[in-house]
């Protein structure tokens, strides 16, 4: 039987997990934390946005705004997906699932390569990263057979 991983992630916190057959449960692979998600935007700058310098007698113009909590998250969506391509080029799974409350769902897959990307069969758009493996599992019977 196909190795499937189990990406459950928030745009904060990850786990991993493997599902290798009929009735064996998850294992966990690894867990992830991005503690920068949780802070407060004010913790996040030093500054207000930069002014570029304009060239000849024009005047300069600002850098656009960037929300620091969404580039935030979205380091941390690649850092999931360098995790996810390491595992794809090792072969260590077959098929990817991925549960992730729809928004970084979206970061999650807009960071993907088609080669990850193809392998994902399932999209479970909940956040169920506070969730017992039990109570995932529960959640994971319409996908898989745990």
């Amino acid at each position: 039987m196909a190795v499937a991983w189990i990406l459950v992630a928030n745009a904060s916190e990850a786990k991993i997990f493997a599902h290798t057959g009929i009735a064996k449960g998850l294992n966990t692979i690894t867990t992830l934390s991005h503690s920068e998600s949780r802070r407060k935007s004010a913790d996040l700058v030093t500054d207000r946005p930069g002014h570029m310098q304009g060239s000849g007698n024009g005047h300069g113009s600002r850098q656009p705004a960037t929300d620091p909590k969404q580039h935030e998250h979205t380091l941390f969506a690649r850092e999931l997906v360098q995790k996810l391509d390491q595992g794809r080029t090792s072969n260590s799974f077959q098929r990817l699932i991925i549960v992730a409350e729809p928004h970084f769902c979206g970061l999650l897959k807009g960071a993907m390569s088609n080669q990850i990307g193809a392998m994902v069969s399932d999209t479970i758009n909940k956040d169920y990263t506070k969730l017992t493996d039990k109570e995932l599992c529960g959640h994971l019977e319409k996908v898989i057979y745990v």
